[in-house]
C-alpha cells in the first residue's frame, strides 16, 4: 500500500506538518520527520541512534536543511561581467544568484524556511520520498534506514531543466545528546571531512563518533546555531524549542540542462554501505514480512510491515522484545504480551514470540512478569498484574497457531509458579480471594493497564478486583487446564518448576478445572450487573465500580470466558452504545461525570484524561473479536467489521504514515496524540484481519 500526497495536503505548513513518516532499525533507533521535511518535536531526527539497544537513544542528526541555490539567467544584452568588458573595464561581476528553500522548519528568532510550497509530492510505502520544482529544476529526495544497524541514507536526484547552473546545499543540523535532552551551547565537537584521500568523514562529540559519506563538494563552518520550534510538544506542555548546530554543509553544482544524484550516509559504523544496498534491504525485509503474513486486504498487509517496526533486539537479554510506542516509549511488559498477538503471532513470526516469551520466562519472579528492563544492570521492575496472566495466554495463542507443543513443556514450570503465586500471593496486593477471584493493587501502586498516578492521586483508581484481570485470569487456569494432563504424564507426577526444599502439592487438570468454576460463578455473581446489562469495571465497594469502561470487553474476547452469550451479547451491545468509535473504545462513557472530553495541555492536563474518557485504538481489537464471537463469526458479522475496518486506511494516513497511533481525544476522535505509531493499535488490530480469514 502506498500513501500519496500532493500540494492540497500541503496548502498550509501547519496542515503539511500533520503527517509524519517513521523508519526503524530494529534495535530502537529511528529516523523520523513531518511530511514537510520538518521537526516539529524534539523526538524527531534523521538519525536517532541506540547506543545500546533497545533504548539508550541519542538524536545525532536532528535534521538537514536544504536550499537551492540558482543563478540568474543571463539577460540579452549581456551579464554584467560582459558590460564591463565592453565598457573597457577589467573588474569582474559574479552572476546574481537566488536561493530557494526545500527545507521546512519554524525558528525562535528568524525566519522559517519554507520548502513546503515548492513540495509537489509526498509519498511513503516502504520509505518516504519527496518531489521538490522549483526554477526549473526537480529534486527528488528519499531517505532510508539499514536494518540492524545505525545506519541512515538520503539521496538527491536533481535534474536541472532550466537554463541557468543551479547548486543543492545540504546543511545537517546536530544535536549529539540523548534522547529527549537539548543541545547545550558549550557542547564539544570534532569534525574531519572527507578528502581526497579520505572518502569517509566523521562527526564526534561526547565520545560519539559518527561516520558518514557523501559524494559533493564540503565546505567548514563556524558552529552555525539555531532553535527549532516544536509546536507538537508545547501544545502538551513539553519543551516547546530545542537547539542544532550546524558544522559544515555540501554543496553539489548541477550546470543547466544537466542531473545528477547525491548520496549522504550516516553510520556508526566506519564500513559505509551505499543508498542502494540499504534500500534493497529495507524493501526485502518489509516485503517479507507482508508475504510472511499472508493477508490478501492491503490494509492488513501494511499493517503487518508496520508490526515489525516495533520488534527489537535487547541487548541486555540477547533475545526480541517489542517497543511499547513511537517516540515516547520503551519495552514494557504489559504491552508486550499484549502486542505479541498481532505483531507476532497473527503474522505468523513463530520464532520472534518464542523469542520474547523465553526471555520473559527467564525474569519471571515471584509469579510476575517484568514490567519493564531498567538500563544499566539494575533489577527489572514488576509493578503489573496483567503480564503474567498474559503470559499464559500467548503460550496459549503460539503454540495453537505454530503447533509447537513442545514449548509447552518448556515453559510448564513457569506457568505453574504464576498461578501458584497468584493463589497464594506475591507482590503489590496481588491475591487470590477467598471467592476465587484475584485483588490488585495497594497504596498507590497502580497495577493494571489503566496505571496513571499523579503524585498522590489515583485518577483511575482500580484496587480491588478488576473485571479484565479476572477474564484473564479464569482464561489462565482453563489454558492451564487443558495444558496439565500430558504435562503431568510427562514428568511423572513430579512438581515441576517449584524452588529446591519447596513442598507443594501437584495440580492436576481437575484442580485447575474446580478453581476455574469457582472462579466463573463468583465473577457471575459479583461483575454481572443484570438490569443493567453490563459488567462493573471493579469491585471495589465505591462508586467506581459501576463505571462502563472498555475494561469489560476482554471478557468476551479472550479464548476462555465465563458469561453466557446472551450476557456477552449484551456486553457487547453496552460497549458499541457507550464507548465504540470507529477508531478505538472510549475508557469511560461520555454522560458519566467524570469524562474527559479533551487530552492535551500539561502534563497533570493529560494525565486526569489518560482513561477518563480519552479514545485507545487497542480495545478496538477486542471489540470486534467479541462481536464476531456474539454472531457466530457468520458472513454477515464478517462483512460488518470488514465494512468498518474500512475506517483504518484513513487512520494510516493521518498522523503517522502507515501506522497507527495510541490515543484520540474522547469527544470527537479525529487527530491522533500520544505515540503516533503504538505496538498494541497495530498488533490488535491485525488480529481482527486474521480472524476474519
Amino acid at each position: 500500500m502506498k500513501f500519496i500526497y500532493g500540494k492540497n495536503d500541503f496548502k498550509t505548513l501547519e496542515r503539511g506538518e500533520e503527517n509524519c513518516w517513521l523508519l526503524t532499525n530494529g534495535l530502537g533507533g529511528f529516523s523520523s520527520c513531518t511530511g514537510v521535511n520538518s521537526v516539529t518535536r524534539n523526538d524527531h531526527a534523521l538519525l536517532m541512534a541506540s547506543l545500546k539497544a533497545p533504548n539508550v537513544r541519542w538524536n545525532l542528526v536532528h535534521r538537514v536543511s536544504e536550499k537551492l541555490v540558482v543563478e540568474e539567467e543571463k539577460s540579452k544584452t549581456g551579464t554584467a561581467s560582459e558590460q564591463s568588458v565592453e565598457n573597457g573595464t577589467e573588474a569582474e561581476t559574479k552572476p546574481e544568484k537566488t536561493s530557494i528553500w526545500l527545507s521546512t522548519q519554524s525558528f525562535e528568532g528568524k525566519e522559517p524556511e519554507d520548502g513546503y510550497r515548492n513540495l509537489n509530492r509526498f509519498s511513503f510505502e516502504d520509505y518516504p520520498e519527496w518531489q521538490f520544482q522549483a526554477a526549473g529544476t526537480e529534486v527528488i529526495k528519499s531517505v532510508v534506514m539499514q536494518p540492524g544497524e545505525n545506519t541512515v541514507a538520503v539521496r538527491y536526484e536533481i535534474h536541472n531543466r532550466s537554463r541557468r547552473n543551479c547548486c543543492l546545499e545540504i546543511t545537517p543540523r546536530y544535536q549529539f545528546v540523548p534522547k529527549g535532552q537539548d543541545l547545550e551551547k558549550g557542547q564539544k565537537f570534532s569534525v574531519k571531512p572527507v578528502t581526497e584521500k579520505e572518502t569517509m568523514g566523521t562527526v564526534s562529540s561526547e565520545h560519539v563518533e559518527l561516520y558518514y559519506r557523501i559524494n559533493a563538494e564540503e565546505k567548514e563552518l563556524p558552529p552555525v546555531y539555531e532553535i527549532c520550534s516544536y509546536p507538537y510538544d508545547s501544545c502538551d506542555g513539553r519543551r516547546g524549542s530545542g537547539r542544532t548546530v550546524a558544522l559544515h554543509c555540501f554543496m553539489a553544482q548541477v550546470p543547466a540542462g544537466s542531473s545528477r544524484t547525491v548520496e549522504l550516509v550516516y553510520s556508526l559504523r566506519p564500513d559505509l554501505p551505499g543508498y542502494e544496498p540499504i534500500r534493497k534491504e529495507l524493501c526485502a525485509e518489509r516485503r517479507m514480512l507482508e508475504e510472511t503474513a499472508g493477508f490478501s486486504d492491503p490494509v492488513a498487509g501494511m499493517l503487518a510491515k508496520s508490526a515489525g517496526q516495533f520488534i527489537s533486539y535487547r541487548e541486555s537479554t540477547g533475545a526480541d522484545t517489542i517497543l511499547a510506542g513511537f517516540p515516547f516509549f520503551e519495552d514494557w511488559g504489559r504491552d508486550t504480551m499484549i502486542a505479541m498477538a498481532g505483531c507476532c503471532i497473527s503474522v505468523r513470526r513463530y520464532e520472534t514470540a518464542k523469542s520474547i516469551l523465553r526471555t520473559f520466562a527467564v525474569y519471571e519472579k515471584d509469579g510476575l512478569m517484568p514490567n519493564l528492563f531498567p538500563e544499566g544492570g539494575k533489577e527489572p521492575m514488576y509493578n503489573t498484574v496483567d503480564a503474567a496472566l498474559l503470559f499464559i495466554n500467548s503460550v496459549w495463542l503460539y503454540v495453537q497457531k505454530s503447533g509447537d507443543e513442545k514449548f509447552v513443556r518448556e515453559m510448564w514450570p513457569v506457568m505453574e509458579r504464576i498461578v501458584e503465586h497468584y493463589r497464594k500471593g506475591t507482590g503489590f496486593g496481588i491475591h487470590m480471594d477467598t471467592d476465587g477471584l484475584i485483588m490488585a493493587g495497594e497504596g498507590l501502586d497502580q497495577v493494571t493497564w489503566m496505571d496513571v498516578r499523579v503524585g498522590e492521586i489515583l485518577p483511575t483508581p482500580r484496587h480491588g478486583k478488576p473485571v479484565e484481570i479476572n477474564a484473564y485470569w479464569y482464561n489462565a487456569l482453563k489454558i492451564m487446564e487443558q495444558f496439565s494432563e500430558k504435562m503431568l504424564e510427562e514428568q511423572a507426577g513430579e512438581p515441576s518448576g517449584k524452588p529446591a526444599g519447596e513442598e507443594s502439592a501437584v495440580w492436576r487438570a481437575e484442580d485447575y478445572a474446580a478453581l476455574a468454576e469457582q472462579v466463573k460463578k463468583s465473577f457471575s455473581e459479583q461483575f454481572w450487573l443484570e438490569e443493567e446489562g453490563y459488567l462493573k469495571d471493579v469491585v471495589s465497594g465505591t462508586k467506581s465500580d459501576r463505571q462502563i469502561r472498555c475494561n469489560q470487553i476482554w471478557a468476551v474476547s479472550m479464548p476462555f470466558t465465563m458469561l453466557t452469550r446472551e450476557q456477552e451479547r449484551r456486553v457487547v451491545q453496552t460497549v458499541w452504545e457507550k464507548l465504540y468509535t470507529p477508531y478505538g473504545l472510549r475508557t469511560l462513557a461520555q454522560e458519566d461525570e467524570e469524562f474527559h472530553p479533551y487530552y492535551g495541555g500539561e502534563q497533570l492536563e493529560r494525565d486526569l484524561a489518560y482513561h477518563q474518557g480519552t479514545v485507545w485504538v487497542f480495545p478496538l481489537g477486542g471489540y470486534y473479536l467479541a462481536y464476531l464471537k456474539v454472531h457466530d463469526h457468520s458472513a454477515e458479522a464478517k462483512e460488518t467489521v470488514r465494512r468498518q475496518l474500512e475506517v483504518m486506511e484513513s487512520a494510516l494516513r493521518e498522523g503517522c504514515v502507515g501506522q497507527l497511533p495510541e490515543i484520540y481525544d474522547g469527544e470527537n476522535p479525529t487527530i491522533s496524540k500520544g505515540c503516533f505509531a503504538q505496538a498494541w493499535s497495530v498488533g490488535e488490530i491485525l488480529r481482527v484481519y486474521e480472524a476474519m480469514g
